[in-house]
């Protein structure tokens, strides 16, 4: 019997071979995250994809709009935070008093999401995934009548975004980076202006 706990002992053990298993598939998981990162424009087309494989899913099926409909509110709910200031210039300004600048002269902040989009993708993807998997499973398929369904969620739509706009509007920022203005510092002096210098 061996007492030390040799090497060759841990491995003949089930759970230790499982838990190597999945260690390494997450290591894996992780490493194609990681690659995926810069990928910004590879990474929506994946999801696109993935959106289009589960709508093409219900459709046939014709069912599983419960889960939809839970797939729409989370979604909602991920998109509120990704157009959401990393701290709320409300609760902000009730802890601190006005913090953003308010006139040209004030220090320039950037706009820090509170989802930032790596996650906001990674989540929605997930969230598809997810959907995707349980569109198998027939306890799932309750059935309603979806134009309810989707009115209330339309509605739910346009009144969260109606209020996200106005606090927006309210507090001067935009959390989109395309269409702003990018300074890239002083310009070099061209060859036409350095020849007329010289006497």
């Amino acid at each position: 019997m061996d007492v030390g706990g040799g090497a060759g002992v841990v491995g003949d053990n089930p759970t230790s071979a499982v838990k190597q298993f999945t260690h390494a598939m997450w290591r894996r998981y992780q490493h194609f995250l990681d690659k995926s990162t810069p990928l910004v424009l590879y990474r929506w087309i994946f999801l696109s994809v993935i959106t289009l494989i589960y709508a093409l899913r219900v459709y046939v099926v014709q069912g599983y709009y419960i889960i939809t409909y839970g797939l729409g509110i989370y979604i909602l709910q991920l998109l509120i935070a990704f157009l959401s200031p990393n701290v709320d210039p409300e609760i902000q300004d009730i802890r601190e008093g006005p913090n953003l600048p308010t006139r040209g002269s004030d220090e320039f902040r950037p706009f820090v999401r509170r989802l930032p989009e790596f996650k906001f993708w990674h989540s929605l993807t997930k969230a598809f995934c997810f959907a995707f998997v349980l569109t198998f499973f027939s306890v799932f398929d309750v059935p309603v009548f979806w134009p309810i369904l989707l009115f209330y969620w339309l509605v739910l739509f346009i009144s969260t975004m109606k209020r996200q706009i106005l606090h927006m509007v309210k507090y001067k920022y935009v959390p989109f980076t395309f269409g702003k203005q990018r300074y890239s510092g002083k310009k070099a002096a061209s060859t036409d202006d350095t020849s007329t210098a010289r006497p």
